[in-house]
């Protein structure tokens, strides 16, 4: 009699085991085999928030990101007018400052020099100010116009290295209007110099 008590209890907690799973399994739910597996469709969607998020961002152009912009642009500024200095015979380190216009002048302009027997002497002092002028959005495309004033020692010198023009001597103020431009809507976050006013 002890034994069969024994049985009616085993079976007794295997029912109420067994009703106690259920439940947990009613309210838990169930593995399927995908967890952790996206839709095709979340990603783009993700994509497309974030999407909107860069946009909204760089159009509003706000204090925070003129800020940043600027000191971004200060760097490229001065990286442009050593490279350009350099007396190579074509634009090197900051090729990927410069859209094709602009880049194609510059080593015109190198090419020229060169064919003259002139080669340049050019210390960049620094960058006394750089201040953004204006930006505008036009479609896809962010563009924002920088005044910078510097200053830089210049000499250009032929090959019996006789000074054909500037000065080694002296620090010569320079201003430049530049302006640079984006695709907002890309993940590169590189400016280029589309254009240089005078």
């Amino acid at each position: 009699m002890n034994y069969s008590f024994e049985y009616i209890d085993i079976i007794l907690l295997a029912m109420i085991a067994g009703f106690i799973f259920l439940r947990l399994r009613g309210i838990l739910g169930k593995r399927t085999g995908f967890e952790g597996k996206q839709p095709p469709q979340f990603k783009e969607i993700v994509k497309n928030i974030n999407t909107k998020k860069i946009q909204k961002v760089n159009e509003n152009f706000d204090i925070k990101a003129q800020t940043e912009f600027l000191k971004g642009a200060k760097i490229a500024y001065e990286t442009i007018i050593t490279d350009f200095s350099d007396n190579d015979n074509k634009i090197t380190s900051s090729k990927p400052l410069l859209n094709k216009e602009i880049l194609n002048q510059f080593n015109e302009a190198l090419k020229e020099r060169k064919e003259r027997g002139h080669f340049a002497e050019i210390t960049f002092i620094g960058i006394n100010s750089a201040e953004i002028k204006e930006h505008n959005k036009i479609g896809n495309i962010l563009n924002v116009t920088v005044n910078f004033i510097a200053e830089i020692i210049t000499c250009i010198k032929d090959t019996d290295k006789k000074i054909v023009s500037g000065d080694p001597e002296k620090i010569k103020k320079i201003y430049d209007t530049w302006v640079f431009s984006r695709d907002i809507t890309s993940v590169n976050p590189n400016w280029q110099l589309v254009k240089i006013l005078t």
